[in-house]
């Protein structure tokens, strides 16, 4: 019998994290899982409440400020997870998020990009940016702004269509997977997106060679026809855009009501670059929507996936 799943919430009692909390918790209530509610204490702060009220006494009051920021989060309808299990740790907020997911056995990180500038700080471009560097489990990444469901039953009024920006590499099928899960579950369309992006050459020949345009565009759309086939028969589109792939994702986002974006965190295996992969990196910066951002699935399973569709964790679309 698997374990029960369980969703990792990191909050700094911002804001900004009323909204990460909300998705979290509705999100464990639906799937019945734990809700871990976590808090990373600044280890200079940690040293000093011990010398003035002891060993433990700040682990012990910042538990009870967990809990008072979640009742006061959800002050407007009964808890949706009634027990859930509250964590505070002191050091590096993304390192000991990411050792808490690990203890944790978290199925799902749900976090917001942006947090307090205080003594506790959760902001993209640090503690999210590591977090998304390193995880090895999937992490929705919740736009600081943004609104946020009171129920369930507003997720899908939320997000209108998911939008699953793919570079055509073998960690395509998985992705569109995921999002598929997703929309089954929520109701709502697909919407497949492949950039290509402007061909840069010294070459005096090349930059003047429209047919490669021509070849490069065909190739992605009969590579994302037969995407869409074995997504049917859910509600998908296709599309193939040019431009700067992050500009193009986030403006589509936009235009198309797509109110959750499903990428990747892995590295092109063409361009090289970091683990978190650059396009997602500056789509998590623009595009002002719920990011679901996936790790690689790694290469013994994407074999036995390949060998054995019955395979949990298949990366080909079911």
């Amino acid at each position: 019998m698997n374990p029960k799943p369980v969703v990792l919430c990191p909050i700094d009692f911002s804001e900004a994290c009323c909204g990460a909390l909300r998705y979290g918790a509705t999100i464990a209530e639906h799937f019945q899982s734990e809700l871990v509610i976590a808090t990373v204490n600044d280890p200079l702060l940690a040293d000093a409440a011990a010398m003035t009220a002891g060993e433990g006494h700040l682990a012990h009051e910042t538990k009870h400020e967990l809990e008072r920021f979640y009742r006061d989060t959800f002050a407007d309808r009964p808890l949706p997870v009634p027990h859930p299990r509250f964590e505070a740790v002191v050091g590096n907020p993304a390192l000991e998020i990411l050792a808490l997911a690990g203890r944790t056995h978290a199925d799902l990180i749900v976090m917001s990009s942006r947090g307090d500038s205080g003594v506790r700080k959760m902001f993209f471009g640090s503690t999210a940016e590591r977090v998304l560097r390193e995880t090895t489990v999937p992490v929705l990444v919740t736009p600081p702004d943004g609104i946020c469901p009171a129920h369930l039953g507003d997720i899908p009024k939320l997000i209108h269509r998911i939008l699953v920006p793919l570079d055509l590499s073998a960690a395509s099928d998985g992705q569109a997977r995921v999002a598929k899960a997703i929309a089954g579950a929520l109701g709502v369309p697909i919407l497949l997106l492949h950039v290509v992006e402007p061909l840069r050459s010294n070459r005096p020949g090349l930059r003047t060679m429209p047919s490669i345009s021509g070849e490069r565009r065909s190739r992605a759309e009969e590579t994302l026809a037969s995407v869409v086939e074995r997504l049917a028969p859910w509600r998908v589109e296709s599309l193939v855009a040019f431009g700067e792939p992050s500009e193009e994702i986030a403006k589509i986002a936009h235009d198309r009501d797509a109110g959750l974006i499903v990428m990747g965190l892995h590295a092109s295996t063409i361009r090289g670059g970091p683990r978190m992969g650059s396009v997602t990196y500056r789509v998590l910066c623009v595009a002002h929507r719920l990011v679901l951002a996936l790790p690689p699935v790694p290469a013994e399973q994407t074999a036995r996936a390949r060998e054995d569709p019955r395979v949990t964790h298949d990366v080909s679309v079911q």
